[in-house]
């Protein structure tokens, strides 16, 4: 809370002082005691990619080959991968349930009931959202935010599903973040344009995805080691292809990432000359 309380002052301070990128995309929102609802979206958003992030991190060096010294135990480490976890998907459901806020308050033309159904609709139901880059963004979101209510809290029932499926499953949670990243990098007003927030945003991802390949090449369970297909103790041929994949891909993704930072393309727009007039959408009417 603390963390999305300094995003949020951050956010309200640039768009007081003029210096607001979301300002630049949507100049009608140059107003933020009215749009404090979407300021507020945007903090969680924000707040919630710095903690998945980080419970990304904590996870891979957890599953990954053990340091030779970690300034805490690994019960810390696990204990806090659990908390930053938990936090993330609070912090997500936030994000959408402040969107969808600044919904109602901007669909004025209708009653309330249909107001609420329009925030739920545009924030909730996938392919609904009809403006713009959203068309795209908001169902990354949203798959994001689908994946991580099963996934997450898988934890506390392995003992029922068992410890295998558990890790089968619990992999596909870097599928959540590779989606949250994405969305973000789409459709986040404050890294809209090929500028420096832009580019940091590329080069956090670069530890992620250098850990994740070194959690390929030298996982910390035997069972998990590439080794020779079939014949011995080797694996079945589909499993060590699908192994050997992936360890390729992770390969291609860091290869990727550094070439996207060092040459500078990385998707970001250019600040227009001009002011845009761009609005979530037209509003509903009856």
């Amino acid at each position: 809370m603390v963390v999305t309380a300094l995003v949020f002052a951050l956010l309200w301070a640039r768009m007081e002082s003029g210096a607001s990128d979301t300002v630049a995309v949507m100049p009608f929102m140059d107003d933020a005691g009215t749009y404090w609802m979407y300021l507020l979206s945007q903090a969680f958003g924000w707040s919630g990619l710095l903690w998945a992030w980080g419970t990304v991190m904590l996870g891979l060096l957890l599953s990954g080959p053990r340091p030779d010294r970690l300034p805490v135990s690994r019960q810390v480490l696990e204990r806090w991968h659990r908390t930053t976890s938990l936090t993330t998907m609070a912090l997500m459901f936030a994000h959408a349930l402040m969107f969808a806020a600044e919904l109602v308050r901007y669909e004025t033309k209708v009653d309330w009931a249909e107001r609420l159904w329009v925030g739920f609709a545009d924030t909730f139901v996938p392919g609904w959202y009809d403006s713009g880059t959203g068309r795209i963004a908001i169902p990354l979101g949203q798959g994001a935010l689908y994946l991580v209510v099963p996934l997450g809290p898988l934890f506390y029932v392995r003992h029922r599903i068992g410890a295998n499926t558990w890790r089968r499953l619990h992999r596909f949670v870097i599928v959540v973040y590779v989606l949250s990243v994405w969305h973000t990098l789409l459709y986040g007003t404050n890294v809209w344009f090929g500028e420096w927030p832009h580019t940091v945003l590329w080069l956090l991802q670069l530890p992620v995805a250098a850990i994740l390949l070194l959690r390929l090449l030298k996982p910390a369970r035997r069972a998990e080691r590439l080794g020779p297909p079939n014949g011995g103790a080797g694996v079945a041929r589909p499993t060590w292809r699908a192994r050997a994949v992936g360890r390729v891909v992770a390969g291609a993704v860091v290869v990727g990432l550094v070439i996207v930072v060092m040459s500078g393309r990385d998707g970001g727009r250019d600040r227009p000359t001009h002011p845009s007039a761009t609005a979530p959408h037209s509003q509903e009417t009856d």
